[in-house]
């Protein structure tokens, strides 16, 4: 297991510290025998160096300092004994079981297995002195333990409780404290963080009698192996100044990878994009708003003149535009795209789903399309499902030049389409995009039709409303626009929460709705049955209201549907034809019809808050009154779970998209809410951004005095913390 180097692995400690420019972690040299399955095992856990297993902290701790006498023990209790075996029997009824009496002079206890082996009759033979660990239960016939831990009574008791560590499948807890151990003996870990700029974390000093920092290593060795006498409570909520230390510097490693990439990105040039000087009502911006059936709201002029002064530098512009639902987010981005396009560069909108992606189409065509035939330019829709014929008519269009507005789905990163000199690129509903898509998307439009010293400008928009603590860290390489005023007009949503017993009252009320002239949304959360979720589907759904509505229009709509089939649902809605659609979430975003007045969401209890909140945004858009109905239902146990209640009652409470965001956050954790999932990275293992703003601010001021006046010390701490997880740190 050690190699030359004294690795588990053998990667020579020189590589716990990748050069600049180096992507990932030190692959493992490949061993002269095959890995063990334990060796596979810590590879698929990521651990393959040294400060991966320092870094990998245990979930709990055994306390196996002290001997409990059994007479001192009490029910419920966890403790450890030191006996001798009196008798050991397997017994056949009511079930096979190894059934072993010890003693210890204070009293008598009963151990049982039901799952046991030859070596462990062997083990626990009369006569033998164990130390047993366990739950002690009363019983009957008195102490009983069941299945606890157990070995030889040999050797000093250990000083520090006994750390267990998450693990998996052929990892035995035995061999991965030794790996522990042995990694933590070996690992180098020099002081990354600059003289006197330590976090205020300071633990007491007994040898000179005063206050001190903790440093990495001391704070691992103890979260490793804390002393018996630690209060249990700070490991367990992470507020031990060990703790502190480890989230103080994970959160500073973030922050010096972000803002890294701000500072790379203000190296490198975009083209300067500025409405036609002296051009008056000429200029595509002037033409389109005097188009517009609408003025801008105070908020939209505030954005919109926050983006030009961006794509007005010749450095790209890197900015998150986030707004609540309905707040206007498309046109600002439309004004945007005539900036570009009348400085005769192309523009690109990427949207996350087919039905969103139609959407901006369809409104960016209705304000721009004239504008742009006049000047004898065309646009372009790209999206995965096109016959063949068709996205070559695209490809051709887009490589070319002529087609100067650009919208599709993520088909748009794929190989063969080529800009020709895409300047503006918009990525709608962004935290829908994997981690690994978006750094895809950025890749591709910067590699095509620009040398390598460009990239495009690019404007992220987002409903989901950014929490100061995420734009604080996650976002920290972004510049932030916020719509926070939503136009006139839109009607306030009465947000219900009624019970599925009472769905036959919900039904009627769509009835009733559809008579007055007004339509309906019914969300179901699955396509078809699933036997580990007994949710109703949208087929079914489909079924029992169209029985129950007889002359109302009742459509279907979902994702496996053929894209005309989906096209002719939404036209039939929005025309009014259609008075109920029956859907699953693919109409959470960008869908527009101002005659649905009501929306029912089946199961809301499956649905996480931001989803919860887009989806009620899909009504109020016109002079109606709205209502939002959760149902809900409380399955076998007759009540929701606490998560389930915090999500329903948040909808209830409030419709700030900003709150419902911080509180979506509260529930969910930044992986989630981030999208992040999907890349199969971590985004933040130990700080919390809820409970450790502190730390986060202190990361915050100290990442660009490290940059500035100590850049190896921050290369070295970005290496030991991220690996080859910086670049998605940076998506």
């Amino acid at each position: 297991m050690q190699g030359r180097h004294g690795s588990l692995f053998a990667v020579p400690l020189s590589e716990e510290f990748p050069i600049a420019g180096t992507a990932g972690v030190p692959r493992p040299r490949p061993a002269k025998a095959p890995a063990s399955p334990a060796q596979q095992a810590l590879v698929k856990l990521g651990l393959t160096r040294d400060i991966d297993l320092a870094l990998h902290l245990p979930l709990r701790y055994e306390d196996e300092t002290r001997i409990t006498p059994i007479r001192g023990a009490r029910e419920g209790d966890t403790v450890q004994i030191e006996v001798t075996v009196t008798a050991s029997e397997v017994q056949l009824r009511p079930r096979r079981q190894l059934v072993v009496t010890v003693e210890d002079g204070t009293g008598s206890c009963e151990l049982r297995f039901f799952s046991f082996y030859p070596s462990h009759q062997k083990t626990m033979a009369v006569g033998a002195r164990l130390r047993v660990r366990g739950e002690v239960k009363g019983g009957f016939w008195g102490r009983q333990m069941v299945h606890p831990a157990f070995r030889k009574a040999e050797g000093e008791l250990p000083a520090a409780l006994t750390p267990v560590y998450p693990t998996v499948a052929q990892l035995p807890q035995a061999y991965l404290r030794r790996a522990v151990a042995t990694a933590l003996a070996r690992v180098q870990l020099p002081e990354t963080l600059p003289p006197g700029q330590e976090p205020p974390l300071a633990r007491f000093d007994s040898q000179n009698g005063l206050q001190r920092p903790w440093n990495l290593r001391e704070a691992l060795l103890f979260l490793h192996h804390p002393t018996p006498d630690v209060a249990l409570a700070t490991l367990q909520d992470h507020s031990h100044p060990a703790w502190q230390r480890l989230k103080a510097e994970e959160l500073l490693a973030q922050q010096l990878s972000q803002l890294t990439a701000k500072r790379e990105r203000a190296r490198l040039r975009a083209p300067v994009l500025r409405p036609q000087a002296g051009a008056g009502t000429g200029a595509l911006h002037e033409r389109l708003l005097a188009r517009l059936p609408f003025d801008l709201t105070g908020a939209q002029r505030r954005v919109c003149e926050e983006i030009a002064r961006d794509l007005g530098r010749p450095v790209p512009m890197h900015r998150l535009l986030q707004g609540d639902v309905g707040s206007g987010k498309t046109v600002v981005a439309a004004l945007a795209a005539t900036v570009c396009m009348d400085a005769g560069w192309q523009f690109n909108d990427t949207a996350p789903t087919e039905i969103l992606a139609e959407q901006h189409f369809a409104k960016l065509i209705g304000w721009l399309e004239p504008l742009l035939a006049e000047r004898g330019q065309q646009v372009a829709w790209l999206v995965g499902g096109q016959k063949k014929k068709e996205r070559a008519a695209m490809l051709e269009r887009i490589g070319s030049g002529v087609a100067a507005l650009v919208v599709g789905t993520h088909a748009v990163i794929q190989e063969q389409v080529r800009f020709k000199n895409l300047a503006l690129a918009v990525i709608d509903e962004q935290h829908r995009f994997g981690v690994a898509q978006r750094l895809a998307l950025r890749q591709k439009l910067r590699s095509d039709g620009m040398s390598d010293s460009m990239e495009p400008h690019m404007l992220m928009m987002s409903a989901t409303p950014i929490p100061r603590t995420l734009a604080m860290s996650y976002y920290a390489d972004l510049d932030v626009s916020t719509i926070d005023e939503l136009p006139p007009g839109r009607t306030p949503v009465v947000t219900k929460l009624i019970a599925d017993s009472r769905r036959h009252e919900v039904v009627e009320r769509i009835g009733a709705q559809v008579a007055a002239g007004r339509q309906v949304y019914w969300v179901c959360p699955l396509i078809e049955e699933s036997e580990a979720l007994d949710l109703s589907n949208a087929t079914a759904t489909h079924v029992e209201l169209a029985e129950a509505l007889p002359g109302v229009a009742v459509g279907l709509l979902h994702s496996r549907m053929p894209t005309a089939e989906k096209k002719a649902v939404m036209e039939a809605f929005k025309s009014g034809a259609m008075g109920v659609l029956v859907s699953t979430t693919v109409i959470e975003v960008g869908v527009d019809v101002p005659n649905a007045s009501l929306m029912v969401i089946e199961h809301a209890e499956r649905f996480g808050l931001s989803q919860l909140h887009q989806l009620r945004g899909r009504v109020g858009r016109g002079a109606a009154a709205s209502a939002c109905v959760l149902l809900y239902s409380t399955g076998d146990s007759g009540r929701l779970g606490e998560t389930a209640q915090g999500r329903l009652k948040a909808m209830a409470e409030t419709h700030d998209g900003f709150e419902i965001a911080r509180r979506d956050l509260d529930i969910r954790g930044p992986g989630e809410f981030l999208g992040a999932r999907q890349s199969g990275d971590a985004l933040l293992r130990f700080a919390d951004l809820a409970t450790d703003t502190l730390l986060l601010e202190w990361a915050r001021a100290l990442a660009p005095v490290m940059l500035d006046q100590y850049p190896q010390l921050a290369e070295r701490h970005v290496a030991r913390w991220l690996g080859g997880h910086a670049t998605y740190s940076r998506a």
